[in-house]
């Protein structure tokens, strides 16, 4: 549902591929002959960065304190609707996101324990946990995408309130959610 820009190295903006599916602001993009698409499952190892725009019909992906925020009415929560095109975070930067899902076995990222480990793309374009107790990779997912800096938790929005140290938290995906990353791709 949204992406949270703390710090960017490399900002591209592609076409997106007319046959992708949807693409929702901090997910994983891959770089094909038709443009930009989400990454699926033949597209795990070949990451070119993280979306920083939604390309949908259906559902805002802004970070908000309220859900289905949106940039412009007329676009319908399609934020690449007058363009075509999609901002492509790539080559580095520190970001925060809910874009992401337990992995295999179910594992827990707001522990803790796994800050400071690498995280890989899932066939439906989201961060995960890609590796086994000993550190093997899991079949499939071989290509570090990021680091995680900071445990899964709530987020602030800026707006007064009192779920975290004075602000509102941010909704999103994740029962809202998010992990701050360092990107790799």
């Amino acid at each position: 549902m949204a992406l949270i820009e703390k710090y960017r190295v490399c900002t591209a903006l592609q076409t997106i591929d007319g046959a992708s599916e949807t693409i929702k602001e901090g997910m994983l993009v891959t770089i094909t002959s038709g443009g930009v698409s989400r990454v699926e499952n033949a597209d795990v190892d070949n990451v070119y960065g993280i979306a920083g725009d939604t390309s949908s019909t259906t559902a805002s992906a802004m970070p908000g304190v309220y859900d289905n925020w949106q940039n412009r009415v007329s676009d319908g929560f399609d934020e690449t609707k007058a363009s075509g095109k999609i901002t492509v975070y790539h080559s580095g930067g520190e970001f925060a996101t809910d874009q992401f899902t337990k992995g295999s076995g179910g594992t827990d990222l707001s522990d803790g324990s796994h800050v400071g480990v690498c995280l890989v793309a899932n066939s439906a374009g989201l961060l995960c946990f890609g590796y086994d107790t000993v550190g093997l990779t899991i079949a499939g997912h071989r290509q570090p995408v990021a680091m995680m800096t900071k445990a899964a938790g709530t987020y602030p929005s800026g707006v007064p309130g009192v779920d975290l140290n004075g602000d509102m938290a941010l909704k999103g995906d994740n029962s809202d959610t998010y992990i701050e990353i360092k990107l790799l791709v």
